[in-house]
């Protein structure tokens, strides 16, 4: 199939290449218009409800559970790539193109990149916590169709099918792309070959460690692995910023944010009508395509721990939150790179074109102090991020393919474990054909049909809000009208006895 693919993919970037821009661009314009409006201060809950996590926690939770081990192995590569391919007819290895290289992983891992998992989050949570319902598939948040009943019945199926291809699509691609990788490092570090051998054992300890969690479900199981993950990253990062060119590195991120600030637009319209796609064009067609099939599994999971936030906090938190979290990896691995690159310490460039991504990352690796310590901490961490994510999909598809459950109810055993193996097969499948090209094409293709629900869900979305637009802002505001009286009559009272007990030890 790689003739097929590799056309395929040709042909998306080209051709379709406008469309992913222009999903994203609405999208990213829609929550912006209902970030500052009325209806960003609807409660997911009923008024007086709170948050049931802290701002750290949940954004913690959020950043977790969105970002696998790609994000430890791209954000070393993708400026390397960048800086030999520039983007707007840059010339390579230049300066501006040393500053492009930096800045644009931030690009794609960014706000408009965030913003792709507001549409299921936000339906999601509306119908759960302020309309009441049982919400168990993404389809259900689509409540604006007409017709028949069978009609309305058949779409529903048909976003369902949707949204189970791009998770599958996605989180293969994930683990295809990453099993390499973690093979190559891991051969450094033990002296074992990296032939197919090592890359089908690590398969079967990840099968492993997903069905433990898996079976295990949300408590016991995944929620331990997402304790690890955020801390084993944030010391790694602490780690290359202390050991490397630090002034370099905060430097080069400062000149990024500015440099992103002011070609913003710029980015998410680069669709190149007249001209071959350039490698930043195909690269962000790619993302689009990734981040857009992980939005149900993402949606379900920021909405099923917002309950008693805003729509505008969460919006806010994701932005805030997932941006950052994102930044910090390109801003201080990518930098690194570069670093490399530029002071002649290493020429990834060569590495990246002759042996590819895996070298170039063992190749970075082998640069930084406690080189086999370094190594163990950056094959765990890759596990953990992988295990995490990939575990919390396969739970999540379980749910989508589940005929009826309760709100509490988790999907049978036996469903979790189905997906965990269609996951790990469609991997190995994935590897055995090889290439980044490869997995490029099946992330273009699984986002391609969720553009349709995504444009589904933002109308969707509308309809809720300006339906319930009345009944809800004045039920919150007369409910906090009330907190507020109750609060000063407290305050009153507090008063008096404090004015009653003076008068007292006076006498």
């Amino acid at each position: 199939m790689q003739t097929l693919l590799a056309a395929s993919l040709v042909w998306i970037t080209k051709e379709m290449g406008w469309a992913y821009m222009m999903v994203y661009i609405v999208n990213f314009i829609f929550f912006l218009w209902l970030i500052f409006s009325k209806y960003g201060a609807i409660r997911l809950g009923d008024p007086h409800d709170r948050p049931e996590y802290s701002n750290l926690q949940w954004g913690s939770m959020v950043f977790a559970t969105a970002i696998d081990a790609s994000i430890l192995m791209l954000s070393m590569v993708d400026p390397i790539r960048y800086v030999a391919h520039p983007a707007f007819g840059i010339k390579p290895f230049s300066k501006n193109a040393y500053d492009f290289a930096h800045m644009l992983g931030q690009f794609n891992w960014g706000p408009m990149a965030w913003m792709m998992f507001a549409p299921a989050a936000i339906a999601i949570g509306y119908l759960m916590f302020v309309k009441g319902s049982k919400v168990q598939r993404l389809s259900k948040s689509i409540d604006f169709l007409q017709g028949s009943q069978r009609w309305k019945y058949l779409c529903r199926q048909l976003v369902d099918f949707m949204v189970v291809f791009g998770i599958m699509g996605g989180v293969g691609s994930s683990v295809g792309m990453e099993i390499p990788i973690i093979a190559r490092v891991l051969s450094q570090l033990t002296g074992i070959p990296d032939r197919l051998g090592l890359k089908l054992s690590l398969f079967a300890i990840l099968f492993i460690i997903f069905a433990w969690t898996v079976w295990h479900g949300l408590n016991g199981g995944i929620d331990k692995l997402s304790d690890l993950h955020i801390w084993t990253a944030i010391v790694f990062l602490a780690f290359v910023l202390l050991v490397g060119p630090t002034i370099y590195i905060l430097s080069s991120e400062t000149n990024s944010l500015g440099l992103l600030a002011s070609k913003f637009v710029s980015l998410s319209t680069n669709t190149v009508p007249n001209g071959t796609p350039d490698i930043a064009s195909s690269e962000t067609i790619f993302y689009w395509g990734w981040w857009l099939s992980y939005m149900p599994v993402m949606g379900l999971f920021i909405a099923r721990i917002s309950k008693g936030r805003t729509i505008r906090q969460v919006l806010l938190g994701m932005l805030l939150y997932g941006s950052v979290g994102c930044l910090s990896f390109y801003a201080i691995l990518g930098g690194y790179s570069l670093w490399l690159q530029k002071t002649g310490t290493i020429d990834l460039v060569h590495i990246l074109a002759t042996q590819g991504q895996a070298e170039v990352i063992a190749a970075v690796l082998g640069t930084l102090p406690f080189k086999i310590i370094v190594f163990a901490v950056y094959c765990l961490s890759c596990f953990i991020f992988l295990a995490t994510t990939i575990s919390s999909s396969a739970f999540i598809v379980s749910s989508f393919t589940s005929l009826k459950l309760d709100d509490t109810q988790e999907p049978s055993q036996l469903n979790r474990m189905t997906w965990v193996v269609i996951f790990v097969l469609f991997a190995v499948g994935i590897v055995m054909v090889g290439g980044f090209a490869t997995i490029q094409t099946f992330c273009a293709i699984a986002g391609f049909p969720l553009m349709f629900v995504c444009l589904m869900i933002l109308v969707s979305i509308y309809h809720l809000v300006k339906t319930d637009e009345g009944i809800v802002l004045k039920a919150q505001g007369m409910d906090e009208m009330r907190l507020e009286q109750k609060k000063r009559k407290m305050l009153r009272l507090r008063s008096q006895r404090m004015v009653l007990g003076l008068h007292r030890r006076e006498k």
